[in-house]
């Protein structure tokens, strides 16, 4: 894509993005005020649209779990992942805390009612389970990132279990078990053409990227193809060991990653619960 094409189709889009923000913003503002159960529908119908002004083609593997409470624990690659991942059903996410404070991102992310976490403490761990708890009781899919930060797209990190006891807490007490979805997120395309680790790395925002360069290289330089695999969901019981669920989790996403990254099929991976 030429430099002249590139700066026209980003102006495009943050013109597209800042009229759907407009349009849906008013109606949002109104069902959290309400504490509407239909407040996920909003943020879903900006994501869709903001992942076609990008370019962005999402092709999915597998299906969400129907049930509910259900948190779903993806890998995270980059920003752009919360666009992905919105645009395919209402939910919202975790987050560390300092997003709040961000321009525009920040804003975004209130509105899609994001539980924000301060990772530097460790004190603050249990209250922020409590709400996500209370989030999943409700019915709504929450998102954790597990790993903690970005990777550079072409490997999975370590999993963090810490969050994952806000499966348990969800628990009812009526012997029904949590699910705990594992959903890895796979950039593989650029301009129709396969990324090499080279390129999957230009697509990550990690480590101590400026986030308005990447913002603006993602603007200018073309289509980008997105795999989102959903793995087997695991039941989370309430004798259920968390270390247990956050390594199977983390051992689907690593399979279903590597598929995705070299274009095989889904790996088949067996549910499983402790």
């Amino acid at each position: 894509m030429s430099r002249a094409l590139g700066v026209v189709r980003a102006v495009g889009t943050i013109a597209g993005l800042a009229v759907t923000t407009a349009v849906l913003f008013p109606a949002q503002w109104v069902l959290l005020k309400r504490g509407s159960l239909r407040a996920g529908v909003p943020p879903w119908w900006w994501h869709r649209t903001a992942v076609r002004l990008l370019g962005l083609r999402v092709e999915t593997r597998g299906i969400p779990a129907p049930q509910r409470p259900l948190l779903i624990v993806a890998n995270h690659v980059s920003w752009l992942d919360i666009l992905v991942l919105g645009s395919l059903m209402p939910l919202s996410f975790v987050a560390k805390a300092e997003v709040a404070s961000w321009p525009v991102f920040g804003f975004l992310a209130r509105m899609q009612r994001t539980v924000f976490v301060d990772r530097t403490r460790r004190t603050a761990t249990r209250g922020v389970a409590d709400d996500i708890a209370a989030r999943l009781r409700q019915g709504d899919p929450m998102v954790l990132f597990a790993e903690g930060t970005t990777s550079n797209g072409a490997e999975v990190l370590p999993f963090r279990s810490a969050l994952l006891g806000a499966a348990r807490h969800a628990l009812t007490g009526d012997g029904l078990p949590a699910m705990v979805q594992p959903v890895s997120i796979a950039y593989t395309r650029r301009n129709g053409l396969p990324l090499g680790r080279r390129g999957r790395t230009a697509i990550a925002w990690y480590g101590d990227m400026e986030i308005a360069g990447h913002l603006w290289g993602v603007l200018t330089d073309g289509a980008i193809d997105a795999v989102v695999s959903f793995g087997e969901p695991i039941a989370f019981r309430p004798d259920g060991d968390r270390k247990h669920v956050t390594a199977t989790a983390e051992a689907a996403v690593r399979a279903m990653t590597a598929a995705a990254l070299a274009g095989r099929p889904q790996p088949t991976v067996a549910p499983a619960g402790r």
